[in-house]
C-alpha cells in the first residue's frame, strides 16, 4: 500500500541579506519542485534526493557546485554524501574538484564498499563512472581573493541538503557543500560525514545539518536527532540537538523526516532558507527565517 510522500530541501544555515532573499526562496522551491516530480511519479527517495540537490548545485545562489567558493589555494574543493534509509548504504566524496555535481558522484559511490572517497581518488571515482567533469574556475561564485594572509577563514554556511521520504516508506538524506571561503586545501566539513551532517534510517527518519562543519563534526549533530527520534517528537529532537551545539558554540540548522513524513527545523542563525512539501499539501511553504516558519 502506497504512503504520503513528503519532501524538504535547504540552502544553508547563514546571513541572508535583504537583495538575496527572493533568489534563496526561489532557488529552494525550484529544488524542491524537481525531487517533487521524482516522488510524484512513484519515484524513489534516493532519486529525489539527487534531483533536488543537483538543482541546489547548478545554482549560484548556493554554496555548492556551481556556487562554490575558493580554499586559501585558490582552489575549488566540494564535498557530499547521500545516504539511503532502507539499506544505510552512504556514498560520500570530500575536497573533490573538477565535477559538475557532487551529489551525483556520492550518488554513484552508494553501493560500493568505500563509504567516503576524497580528492583525486574521489575524482578518479568519478571519471571511471560517467559523473559529468566541469573546468573548477567555473563552479567559483564569488569575486572575493583567497585568503592569503594566514588569518581566520571567512564562514560560508550554505551547505545545501535534501532529505525524502517516498511512497514505499523509504527515506534518503543528501548534503552538498563547496567548503569554507579560504579554507586549508584538503579540509572536509560535517557534510560527507554520517551522524554528522547527515543520516537516514527508515525507522526513525531522515535528517541534514547545515553551519559550522567543525562544531558539528564534534556534537554529531545528526546522531542526536536520529537518537532522540526513538523517544521525542520530530520538533523536540531536532531542538534538543541545536542545544547540544551550545557546548561547543556556532551556528547551525537542520530539516528532518521522521519515518511517517512529520517535518521539523531548527537554526539558531540568522537565516535558513528552508522550503517543504508533503502529498496532499495544496501549495510548497518555503521560510527564511523563524518569523516566517508556521
Amino acid at each position: 500500500m502506497a504512503r504520503p510522500w513528503a519532501l524538504a530541501v535547504h540552502g544553508g544555515a547563514k546571513h541572508i541579506p535583504k537583495d538575496d532573499e527572493e533568489a534563496n526562496r526561489r532557488g529552494c522551491l525550484d529544488a524542491l519542485i524537481a525531487g517533487r516530480a521524482v516522488l510524484a511519479r512513484g519515484g524513489g527517495a534516493i532519486e529525489a534526493v539527487e534531483a533536488a540537490v543537483c538543482h541546489l548545485e547548478d545554482n549560484p545562489t548556493f554554496n555548492a557546485g556551481f556556487g562554490s567558493v575558493r580554499n586559501k589555494a585558490g582552489e575549488v574543493e566540494m564535498d557530499a554524501a547521500i545516504m539511503d534509509g532502507a539499506t544505510l548504504e552512504l556514498g560520500a566524496v570530500g575536497a573533490i574538484k573538477g565535477v559538475r555535481h557532487p551529489i551525483t558522484v556520492a550518488r554513484l559511490m552508494l553501493r560500493e564498499p568505500p563509504v567516503l572517497l576524497v580528492a583525486a581518488g574521489a575524482y578518479r571515482f568519478a571519471m571511471e563512472h560517467g559523473a559529468e567533469s566541469c573546468e573548477p574556475a567555473i563552479l567559483v561564485s564569488t569575486s572575493i581573493p583567497p585568503n592569503q594572509s594566514g588569518g581566520s577563514a571567512a564562514l560560508g554556511h550554505d551547505t545545501v541538503g535534501c532529505i525524502a521520504l517516498d511512497a514505499s516508506g523509504n527515506v534518503a538524506a543528501g548534503t552538498s557543500t563547496g567548503g569554507l571561503e579560504g579554507c586549508p586545501p584538503g579540509r572536509i566539513g560535517d557534510s560527507p560525514l554520517p551522524g554528522c551532517g547527515l543520516y537516514a534510517d527508515n525507522t526513525v527518519g531522515a535528517v541534514v545539518f547545515s553551519g559550522d562543519g567543525e562544531q558539528i563534526a564534534r556534537t554529531m549533530l545528526a546522531a542526536e536527532v536520529i537518537q532522540g527520534l526513538r523517544t521525542e517528537t520530530p520538533r523536540a529532537a531536532i531542538e534538543a540537538a541545536l542545544r547540544r551545539l551550545s557546548r561547543v558554540g556556532g551556528e547551525a540548522g537542520g530539516i528532518l523526516l521522521d519515518a511517517q513524513g512529520s517535518f521539523a527545523r531548527a537554526h539558531n542563525s540568522s537565516h535558513f532558507a528552508v522550503a517543504w512539501i508533503a502529498e496532499g499539501m495544496l501549495k510548497p511553504r518555503v521560510s527564511l527565517k523563524a518569523s516566517e516558519e508556521m
